[in-house]
């Protein structure tokens, strides 16, 4: 007799984020999968509550939560048009309630510093936390280590994604630093690899939302034109697998198929490639420890590749270097990073800060930051509220 193929039991998901990006790619995760997944809450900003709505609708939730309480009303009615009457939790709190709600796992999709406090409630809360809001590890990184236990985060960025497919070569068992000699994190170089800095003078939002490979928010794609994203990820992976910054390199692969690569002590590099779409590190949050069949197609093995690899231009993209130095400086050193460039590249975008004066001005803020040790949520909040301020009136009356 043959044995039946196992398929692991359905595991209960909260989505935070729900209408972004990543939060509607993992409910098409959900949905071409039945079975595997329950969805048991949303929640959303509340700029979009007809589709937080639908997705309510369609996946049967007890609960939904939006961040603004003047979305309910609009909520509630858009529920109501569904035929749909769940739970309708409003305000940070509410948000922070679906994240403690009943389930196996939360995937944080939120944008922002505002994930910070979803991350610890969940954490608290004993949840596997998918973290796809990278900015809540930076920020509040003693904070979160504090509370995670060991495995309790799973990475959802491709190339943290990666690197720990990577590390999983490395044998059964706890993972060991020790046997890892560098963390190779990979980069496309975004919309201007290869211009030199003076080429960058006139870039403009168009300019840089226009990315080569991936389909992102505004915010993250010119974090990504800027290599700042590049920079938070180098932080991340320091967090997530405790190695020092002087094993994490960077190097720019512009075709996006290698997400990250691991060179162990022996010499071995490990590499993890795939089409870049964020449905398999998605899947694979959601699914760990099992991968679901289908998540994402695989590299068609049967055409021609060419992949290339590029050292990073550190005088153009300067945003990295300066990562290093405010992840080694640690405490609130990071969330002053993070505030302040959420502030500049919103300037960016509305046009009265130039591109290149938007790392230069959180090099500014960062340098004028007094580094406290980030032991409290309201010292990491604090730091964070004192550098958008101070990025407000540095980039007030600049312009393009």
């Amino acid at each position: 007799m043959h044995a039946e193929t196992h398929r692991p039991p359905a595991r209960s998901v909260v989505l935070l984020g729900s209408t972004g990006s990543i939060g509607t790619q993992a409910l098409d995760v959900v949905a071409a999968d039945p079975g595997r997944f329950e969805v048991v809450a949303l929640a959303a900003g509340g700029a979009k509550v007809e589709l937080l709505a639908r997705q309510a609708a369609e996946f049967g939730v007890e609960a939904v939560a939006v961040a603004d309480p003047a979305a309910v009303p609009a909520l509630k009615e858009a529920l109501a048009g569904h035929g749909v009457r769940p739970k309708v939790l409003a305000g940070p709190e509410g948000v922070a309630e679906a994240a403690a709600w009943r389930c196996d796992t939360v995937l944080n999709g939120i944008t922002g510093a505002l994930g910070l406090t979803s991350t610890l409630v969940a954490l608290e809360a004993g949840r596997t936390l998918a973290l796809a809001n990278k900015e809540s590890l930076i920020i509040g990184g003693p904070l979160v280590k504090r509370l995670a236990a060991p495995g309790q985060i799973l990475p959802v960025d491709s190339e943290h994604s990666a690197l720990q497919q990577c590390l999983w070569a490395a044998g059964p068992g706890v993972y060991d630093p020790s046997s890892v000699r560098r963390l190779v994190v990979t980069a496309s170089g975004g919309p201007f690899r290869g211009r030199r800095r003076e080429e960058l003078t006139g870039v403009t939002p168009e300019m840089a939302l226009a990315h080569p490979t991936w389909s992102m928010g505004p915010v993250i794609t010119v974090n990504s034109a800027t290599l700042v994203n590049k920079g938070l990820e180098v932080i991340e992976a320091h967090l997530l697998f405790d190695l020092g910054f002087d094993r994490i390199d960077v190097v720019v692969h512009p075709q996006s198929i290698i997400h990250s690569m691991v060179e162990y002590v022996d010499g071995s590099t490990m590499a993890q490639a795939s089409p870049p779409d964020m449905r398999l590190p998605i899947a694979l949050a959601l699914g760990h420890p099992h991968r679901v069949p289908g998540a994402a197609r695989g590299v068609d093995w049967t055409k021609a590749h060419t992949w290339t690899f590029e050292p990073l231009d550190d005088v153009a993209f300067p945003s990295v270097a300066l990562a290093r130095h405010v992840g080694t400086e640690g405490g609130t050193a990071p969330a002053v990073y993070n505030a302040a460039n959420e502030v500049c590249v919103e300037a960016f975008l509305g046009g009265s800060l130039p591109f290149l004066a938007i790392v230069d001005t959180v090099a500014k803020v960062v340098e004028e930051h007094q580094v406290t040790a980030a032991e409290s949520v309201d010292e990491v909040l604090a730091a964070d509220a004192w550098a958008r301020a101070r990025a407000a009136e540095l980039t007030a009356g600049q312009s393009r």
